[in-house]
């Protein structure tokens, strides 16, 4: 499951989500190995702080777009700057928010809220990136999905569904793009040790301790997934085949999933018969 690597292209990063957690190891990183960086978040006060350290360690040219990626016009601000900065070459698409929450517990506000976020605003980036990278000669997106995408009966419904439309659109973005020199990465992290669990309701320190990552592994887990060509890279899974036999079984379902007639099992006729319950 993998993409042929592009090679190192060079180029700003945009990183979402970037004043803490897996966002600001994003910038850390990407400043480590050459990038300047855009930096967007709300928190300002953070989002400075962030660079200024950034600037003073690796020397890159770290900007701080502040915006509120949950309003329309901070989604637009961010999408301006992916469509008109022809140094941008690798957007991050890391903010989002969660829920640990049943179903019937939740508050419908704060699950539009979540995909409002986590599904309209990456997808309105994105939107703005991949035509402007393609143009631009190449590009990455990294979308940040998460293995509930996967495993959605974990936490929250409306979060899991949220990350496993970031996969499908991931799948979908890389099958459509990839022969234009747009390389697709969707990274699936486990339980990972940042404030997304005390804003979901549920600090990370009450999970049991050999689940939780930490933000920096995970990073640097899916940035050498990157290096390797990954397309989906889920940081703590041991056995690529796993992965791989699960995605051998999706292709195999291809060819079953639209024909003309009902499957045998369900007792019908040919088309345009009667079935059997008259």
């Amino acid at each position: 499951m993998s993409n042929t690597p592009l090679g190192n292209i060079p180029g700003r990063a945009l990183v979402t989500g970037a004043s803490s957690g897996i966002g600001a190891r994003y910038a850390h990183h990407l400043a480590l190995r050459g990038h300047d960086l855009t930096l967007v978040a709300r928190n300002v006060e953070r989002l400075e702080t962030l660079a200024a350290r950034l600037r003073a360690e690796t020397g890159r040219d770290v900007r701080v777009l502040p915006a509120d990626l949950s309003r329309a016009d901070g989604v637009q601000r961010v999408a301006q700057a992916l469509r008109e900065d022809d140094t941008l070459t690798l957007l991050v698409n890391n903010a989002g928010i969660g829920a640990v929450a049943p179903l019937l517990q939740s508050e419908p506000g704060q699950m539009q809220a979540m995909i409002d976020l986590n599904i309209s605003a990456l997808t309105h980036l994105t939107m703005a990136a991949a035509p402007a990278f393609v143009a631009r000669g190449g590009g990455t997106i990294i979308n940040i999905a998460s293995i509930v995408g996967l495993h959605p009966e974990l936490l929250n419904g409306v979060y899991g569904a949220s990350k496993a439309y970031v996969l499908a659109y991931s799948q979908s973005l890389r099958h459509e793009l990839a022969d234009k020199g747009l390389r697709v990465q969707a990274v699936l992290p486990g339980a990972t040790g940042t404030e997304f669990w005390d804003l979901a309701g549920r600090p990370a320190s009450e999970l049991p301790a050999a689940i939780v990552m930490s933000a920096d592994d995970m990073v640097r887990s899916a940035l050498a997934g990157l290096d390797q060509g990954e397309f989906i890279t889920i940081p703590s899974l041991t056995d690529p085949a796993l992965l791989e036999r699960l995605e051998a079984a999706r292709q195999a379902l291809g060819p079953e999933l639209s024909r003309n007639t009902p499957a045998p099992r369900y007792g019908l006729q040919a088309p345009g018969g009667t079935g059997t319950n008259g």
